[in-house]
């Protein structure tokens, strides 16, 4: 099976096997990357089914050691690119990329081309046009408007479908073909989890409700985040708890001087234990943490004790 991806720090905590991690092709808000050392080593050491429930990039997922690997979106065009990648071999992929690069003059500088082929995916809607137009746009970022229209502009003179993007590509398509995974692209609250049973595994990494942004403003034609949601996930993990499911929800405490009372009053009442994230692979307690007003205080938040702790 593939090993967990963990840097040499970690080495000495029991079956945990280290190698480079694989990391998405897109840019994606929020993403987890950098986090994975931190989050790998709270997971538990043996995992059936692991259903990263709000999956977006895929950096926790496609490094996860499990038998079994579902990932979740509700934005349906995303989940749609990742089954073609799954389905079709590398070749064919960047066989398409590069044809389509050539076809419209794709580069740093060239806008009109880049609206153009805009313009078809979002009247034919071929999955991997979307990457393609991903790897030209602003910040490399993923946008739809109200009308499910791609609209993220053009990235000029910053953004292209560049060798560090292909070697990702090519990495995680090889991982996705290697792994038994699926796709679903269903809401949160609309999944079907009742085959979950112990020894599976749930991750969450919803939109954070006192952060802003284009996946979370309910003004894209996909479902917003607001306390409505943010109550109802809570609850969604108690039911699993209550069935002996672990589960794993990363989320923030604080972000610029505001205070997720939702989040802390649902942890206070349910004993759950919570670990502190840092960017530089550090940990504090709990209680000791030092919450600066200018910075983000990132949980993840278990329902069981890590086997190995940080």
């Amino acid at each position: 099976m593939y090993p967990s991806v963990l840097p040499s720090l970690f080495e000495d905590c029991e079956n945990i096997a280290v190698t480079e991690p694989i990391r998405s092709p897109l840019n994606y808000i929020g993403g987890k990357f950098k986090l994975l050392p931190q989050l790998l080593t709270l997971f538990p050491p043996k995992i059936n089914t692991f259903v990263d429930l709000f999956c977006g990039g895929c950096n926790v997922g496609v490094n996860i050691d499990a038998r079994h690997i579902i990932f979740n979106d509700n934005l349906v065009y995303l989940i749609d690119l990742y089954k073609v990648m799954q389905q079709q071999n590398t070749t064919e992929i960047i066989n398409h990329i590069e044809k389509r690069i050539a076809e419209f003059d794709l580069s740093l500088t060239n806008a009109e081309g880049y609206n153009r082929l805009r313009d078809l995916y979002n009247t034919d809607r071929i999955a991997l046009d979307l990457f393609v137009l991903i790897a030209y746009s602003f910040n490399h970022q993923i946008r739809f408007n109200r009308s499910h229209k791609f609209n993220n502009p053009f990235g000029r003179q910053r953004s292209s479908f560049n060798h560090k993007m292909r070697k990702n590509l090519e990495l995680f398509i090889k991982r996705l073909h290697s792994i038994s995974c699926e796709f679903t692209s269903e809401n949160f609250d609309e999944i079907d989890l009742s085959t979950l049973c112990k020894g599976d595994f749930i991750y969450c990494d919803p939109p954070y409700l006192i952060t802003t942004g284009t996946y979370n403003d309910g003004k894209r034609g996909f479902t917003g985040w607001s306390e409505a949601e943010e109550s109802c996930l809570l609850s969604l993990l108690d039911s699993l708890d209550t069935r002996g499911i672990k589960f794993a929800l990363s989320n923030v405490l604080t972000h610029k001087g505001q205070y997720n009372t939702t989040l802390q009053k649902w942890i206070n009442s349910k004993g759950y234990i919570v670990k502190h994230l840092t960017m530089n692979y550090a940990n504090s307690n709990y209680q000791t943490i030092d919450r600066n007003i200018n910075s983000s205080d990132e949980i993840l938040v278990l329902n069981y004790t890590p086997q190995c702790d940080i």
